[in-house]
């Protein structure tokens, strides 16, 4: 094989490599989303990687990021999860505190203040209730402080190479149940107890931001035991 020969089978052997990251990549955002509560058609969340190539390689076939946008609607079961209790006051039923849901894998290199606020700003404009941009590489400190600052609506950031593999799909890792505001004041009532004597979750857990736990929410955490089959316990997210 010549030099130039070999420098094709090189490139193509790269691009292939590459589309094979995106694709488990985009698998396990979907299956995230689903995991959720997120409308998904299941050949979404169970696509092919010859149906990856054909959707998103360009012509070298190399992945092309511009196009690995999606949009997911919540379900009825998650805006119900998502819809807080009414207060005796309220003159009308409460809303959810969910809607639809942006991702968008970037095409940038390294993510500072500037491409933080143009995927932001998208956000904002179109009125989507969160966003989720999957990046190369790290997010600089400073663009990540200015999240909060920016719109109400939710960001979250992941890394590729933390989406390589659906760490819920690990056989040490409990079921993680995401309750209800009303499960989660039946839950108390039961017991007597207030949320802070719950214990606690950090948000930033890697399952928790696997299914985007807010601060005050609590997941219920199914494990199995080989004496009574199956166990639950509860978390405070924090």
């Amino acid at each position: 094989m010549d030099p130039l020969d070999q420098e094709r089978a090189k490139i193509a052997a790269d691009a292939e490599r590459e589309l094979t990251r995106l694709w488990r990549a985009w698998r396990t955002i979907h299956e995230m989303c689903q995991d959720r509560g997120y409308e998904l058609a299941e050949e979404e969340v169970r696509i092919s990687l010859d149906d990856f190539r054909d959707r998103f390689a360009d012509a070298s076939g190399a992945p092309d990021r511009k196009k690995m946008t999606t949009s997911f609607r919540p379900t009825d079961v998650m805006l119900k999860k998502y819809t807080p209790l009414r207060h005796p006051r309220d003159t009308e039923d409460p809303k959810p505190a969910i809607g639809t849901i942006w991702i968008e894998f970037s095409t940038e290199t390294s993510i500072g203040i500037k491409q933080m606020r143009i995927f932001a700003q998208h956000i904002h404009q179109h009125n989507f209730a969160t966003g989720i941009l999957v990046t190369q590489a790290s997010i600089t400190p400073a663009a990540l402080k200015i999240i909060p600052v920016v719109l109400p609506q939710i960001i979250e950031t992941f890394q590729e190479q933390d989406l390589l593999v659906n760490i819920t799909h690990h056989e040490l890792v409990p079921k993680h149940v995401l309750l209800s505001a009303e499960e989660k004041k039946r839950l108390l009532e039961r017991y007597r107890l207030k949320e802070s004597q719950l214990p606690r979750i950090q948000t930033g857990d890697p399952v928790a931001k696997y299914l985007g736990l807010r601060r005050g929410q609590v997941v219920k955490i199914i494990r199995k035991s080989e004496t009574a089959g199956r166990y639950a316990s509860y978390r405070w997210a924090i």
